[in-house]
């Protein structure tokens, strides 16, 4: 695939200098990704699209309407992100455009299946219509695995091969969506193979989901179609994937911050083309203190890549991943998205360029980016209504003494890896009592969507509150509205708030309510700018370390893979407790 040229035949001519280019670039260190070389040079640029590079001091300089004289800094390729769900940022796509681009990024490949999950076809159709006309590409993907594992909870929605058929024909849409239900692809679940034959059969980009898959399954993955996985977490697990051909996604995303690891197991390689670089999940604080993929970049530096390769791995390599054939590297016919930058192995642009046109320098935005208004935005989505206090009691089996009950016990503070462990736990008149053991909370995950009136109940060990509740709708990847809570009382004020506000983060202590976060757009989003948000969240988090979420990278995120039943061992959901290897459900009490 190629991103095709508006006028192909005065692109040529301006090649060949029959005709001025739009803009020339001159003084630059080309920083060339085929062959690794820096020259210096200068780069014309017709329509949006690279025409000519001159190289020999001896060539007739570059006829250009514009010049912009980069005074010997390094020219390098747009940054690619080659996994993201914007949706995480909390940002709409139009404030995340703001907020990365003059990071250098110019290109995402985002998956929405956050929104999708909430609000089905039409929430994918309003990212794509959110982020028309941003000066970036925002390619989609369609959500493979709405919900994440069908029969094992309920979503908003339920994509079927028509759906997904329906979402590739939309503008912008290169491929399908991480496929995260790994154990159906294997077991060649007929709803997963028809999804992955309808894609490959138009020769789409299929993206990966596979942690902890290696030998048979692997290979069997593979086999029936996703070329990439962005769940690698040791060293050892990204080597047996880029071995068979798998491009590895590299994440350095709020929570997992896998690069290091990743870049110790495969940078003895002699060939890292099949190493990429992703963000995934990175909320608006991390992007306004740090940056975006200028940060990942710099983290692959930092764990011994050479410049150049962490390069090649954030632009280049990420665009032969997705198949789009003129992206991604500074060469005649290629997408003209490029940066000016001091350094390569500090990437703080000073000026970024999309198709061609300076969009930001220094920091900041060149080019206004209006907000437009949606309906979607306007519907209040968290539709749990006539939700009482006593609906945040579990019942157990028994009038009074000890039960034995499945536990979801968390590895550590800074894991989403759980295991389900036996505990006796007491009952005191007809319902479980966990208020002797500050480590346990109760957990109860109400299905929000219209039309469902499910809930599912549990008890976690060492989420890391020692008192207090969290309730969520950002609770990936249906949504639902989940709460960790001490008493009823408490898991109640927080659901009642969070009903109220169309869903975000809220929090209650000592039977009163403390703290929210609103995010009213499908209870996932805000249409505050980053720094807005910033502010809001960084508040929220100081609030939540002081529940006992002190050690935890980002305590707002803490609740969000609580119900996410493709991340091992153990989760919930608005059914019950599942066992995430098996996938199967698991009953509460045991021996009853």
């Amino acid at each position: 695939m190629k991103i095709m040229p508006k006028y192909k035949k005065k692109l040529i001519e301006s090649a060949l200098g029959k005709i001025e280019c739009d803009l020339a670039i001159e003084n630059a260190n080309i920083l060339n990704l085929f062959t690794g070389e820096i020259y210096k040079g200068d780069v014309g640029i017709y329509d949006g699209f690279i025409s000519h590079i001159r190289v020999n001091a001896d060539e007739v300089k570059i006829k250009a309407k514009d010049h912009y004289d980069a005074k010997g800094k390094y020219l390098i390729p747009g940054l690619i992100d080659a996994h993201i769900h914007i949706e995480s940022t909390m940002m709409t796509p139009r404030n995340f455009a703001e907020a990365v681009i003059p990071n250098g990024t110019t290109t995402v490949i985002t998956d929405p299946h956050e929104i999708a999950n909430v609000c089905g076809i039409d929430g994918v159709k309003y990212m794509i219509d959110n982020s028309k006309d941003v000066p970036m590409n925002q390619f989609i993907l369609a959500p493979s695995c709405v919900p994440s594992v069908p029969g094992k909870e309920n979503a908003g929605a339920e994509f079927q091969k028509e759906d997904i058929e329906e979402i590739l024909n939309l503008d912008r849409v290169i491929g399908l969506g991480e496929v995260m239900d790994f154990l159906g692809v294997i077991n060649n679940d007929k709803r997963m193979v028809d999804i992955l034959n309808l894609v490959e059969e138009k020769d789409l980009f299929i993206q990966g989901h596979a942690p902890y898959l290696s030998g048979k399954d692997l290979s069997a993955y593979m086999c029936a179609g996703p070329t990439t996985d962005h769940e690698s977490r040791t060293a050892k697990e990204a080597v047996d994937k880029m071995r068979v051909g798998m491009y590895v996604d590299a994440r350095d995303s709020s929570i997992s911050k896998n690069v290091e690891d990743i870049v110790n197991g495969v940078g003895k390689f002699r060939y890292l083309d099949y190493l990429t670089l992703c963000t995934d999940d990175r909320e608006a604080e991390d992007i306004l203190e740090n940056g975006h993929m200028n940060d990942v970049v710099k983290s692959a530096i930092k764990a011994g890549m050479n410049p150049i390769d962490a390069i090649r791995s954030a632009s280049l390599n990420i665009a032969r991943e997705i198949n789009i054939r003129n992206l991604g590297a500074i060469a005649p016919g290629y997408v003209a998205d490029m940066l000016i930058v001091d350094s390569l192995e500090d990437i703080k642009p000073e000026s970024v360029f999309f198709r061609g046109e300076l969009v930001a320098q220094n920091g900041k935005m060149k080019k206004d980016i209006k907000q437009k208004e949606f309906e979607i935005e306007n519907i209040n989505t968290v539709y749990a209504d006539n939700i009482e206090e006593n609906d945040f009691k579990i019942k157990a089996p028994i009038k009074e003494g000890y039960v034995k009950t499945n536990v979801i016990k968390y590895r550590s503070l800074k894991s989403s890896t759980t295991d389900l462990v036996v505990e006796e736990l007491p009952v005191k008149e007809g319902y479980l009592d966990i208020s002797h053991d500050p480590d346990l909370k109760y957990v109860i995950v109400i299905n929000r969507h219209k039309g469902f009136k499910t809930k599912g109940y549990g008890v976690v060990r060492n989420f890391g509150t020692k008192e207090g509740a969290i309730a969520s709708t950002v609770s990936h990847d249906s949504h639902n509205l989940t709460i960790c809570y001490d008493n009823p009382k408490n898991g109640h004020i927080v659901a009642k708030d969070l009903i109220e506000i169309g869903g975000g983060i809220s929090c209650s202590k000592n039977e009163k309510f403390v703290e929210h976060l609103s995010l009213p757009i499908a209870g996932l989003l805000s249409k505050k700018t980053c720094k807005e948000l910033a502010e809001e969240a960084a508040k929220m988090k100081r609030v939540l370390r002081g529940f006992g979420l002190i050690d935890i990278k980002n305590p707002l995120l803490r609740i969000a893979t609580l119900a996410l039943p493709v991340i091992p061992n153990a989760k919930m959901s608005d059914l019950g407790i599942i066992d995430v290897l098996n996938q199967e459900k698991v009953d509460l009490f045991l021996d009853i």
